[in-house]
């Protein structure tokens, strides 16, 4: 995969694909939002994220253009959606001088880019305001190239969507990762490659059949796979245990039914075979509500009438005797429902235990970094991915369309 490395920047102009996919303060909330009704970026870690790519390339004598999206506009202009928080956000972090563009393309926007001296910053508007953004249409693809000389993929993000920002264009300029991505793969790929053994996988969540695939990829490269949240209800009932209230589908059993089958059943990993635990206590709720009625159940079969919403101590106290022998740790999704109080000790504990680990840890994004900024554990691990799904998409092994477009000889 290129890099900065491979691409002579000074006096260039780069068109950046960042993620500024950020919150902003208030947003849906019916607060009073600050400025005048303009919102501010209430967490600024993607933003941050970026910097090291955008400083670099500033210091090598780029003019840079920035593209990002921001929510779900459509195809259509949201004034709600605008980059405006995010460029001021940009000014105030980096010093440089910063211009939000009027649209994201146009001779308006053309001129703007012409205009940027070495160091200056061009942050287009909301990529998605854009209909063929999403479709990768190659008109939309050629005229971001028309605004720079070269272009850099720093957007992890979304590096599993096949966009006009993120594919269709890499074809159309030299182009290379940014840093963030290219450590975004390294890392991943180390820990599936050639891991610091014992490897655990930590995976939780909601449902079986959205992380199936990386459950049967960690049974192949792991050696152990430890399942937490609402998906270790199918596990437990494909093992003849009752679930009560649970949430559990059929799909799901069947899903769990062959990944216990695939696993190790010894207590010594075998090779391509990891051993794979489930709770063997849990904190269940006769609903999901922090005032429901809720107890510590010694045991996984949940009665009729309630259902599961935490792992149990003895499980948190097992999987964490785990994690601290790891020598590589993954974790992504959470053990329960950590958003409401009396279903957060077992993410909490896996997020504590994770973040004291003396191994190398990597944990997935989405609810993952949610649980770890909860607890105040963001800067605990050594890699926290901005990824999500294109994360996940990378452990099952698929082909991400933003990173094998810039593999190969690119663009002469």
């Amino acid at each position: 995969m290129r890099s900065l490395d491979d691409l002579d920047v000074s006096g260039k102009r780069v068109l950046v694909r960042v993620d500024f996919n950020v919150p902003l303060a208030a947003e849906g909330e019916g607060e009073p939002q600050a400025g005048g009704g303009v919102p501010l970026v209430s967490d600024d870690t993607r933003i941050a994220a970026a910097l090291a790519t955008i400083e670099e390339l500033r210091a090598g004598g780029a003019r840079l253009v920035l593209v990002s999206h921001l929510g779900r506009p459509n195809g259509k202009r949201a004034a709600e959606l605008s980059l405006a928080p995010v460029a001021d956000r940009l000014r105030e972090l980096t010093g440089a001088k910063v211009t939000l563009a009027p649209a994201v393309i146009g001779d308006e926007v053309t001129a703007l880019a012409e205009e940027l001296e070495e160091g200056d910053i061009l942050v287009l508007e909301n990529v998605r305001f854009e209909p063929g953004e999403t479709s990768n249409d190659p008109e939309l693809a050629r005229a971001l190239a028309a605004l720079a000389d070269l272009y850099v993929d720093d957007a992890f993000g979304v590096a599993h969507r096949a966009h006009a920002s993120t594919e269709g264009i890499a074809h159309l300029l030299p182009s290379a990762a940014g840093r963030l991505l290219e450590r975004e793969v390294q890392t991943l790929t180390g820990i599936l490659e050639h891991p610091q053994h014992p490897l655990v996988a930590i995976v939780g969540g909601a449902k079986v059949a959205d992380k199936i695939a990386v459950i049967e990829r960690f049974l192949e490269v792991a050696d152990v796979v430890m399942i937490g949240g609402a998906m270790c209800f199918p596990f437990l009932c494909a093992q003849g245990h009752a679930v009560g209230k649970s949430l559990c589908d059929d799909e799901d059993v069947e899903h769990a039914r062959s990944a216990l089958l695939r696993a190790s059943d010894s207590h010594a990993p075998q090779p391509g075979r990891a051993r794979l635990l489930v709770p063997n206590d849990l904190v269940i709720g006769e609903r999901l509500a922090t005032d429901a009625a809720h107890r510590v159940l010694d045991g996984v079969e949940v009665p009729a009438g309630w259902m599961g919403l935490d792992i149990g101590p003895k499980t948190v106290q097992r999987y964490a005797s785990v994690i601290a022998s790891a020598g590589t740790v993954f974790w992504n999704g959470p053990m329960g429902a950590f958003e409401l109080e009396p279903f957060a000790a077992g993410t909490r504990a896996v997020a504590e235990a994770v973040a004291s680990a003396k191994g190398l840890t990597v944990v997935g994004g989405g609810d993952s970094a949610a649980a770890l900024a909860q607890f105040g554990l963001e800067g605990s691990v050594d890699h926290l991915s901005t990824g999500g799904g294109a994360t996940l998409e990378f452990v099952e092994g698929r082909v991400l369309p933003g990173v094998s477009a810039l593999q190969g000889a690119g663009v002469a």
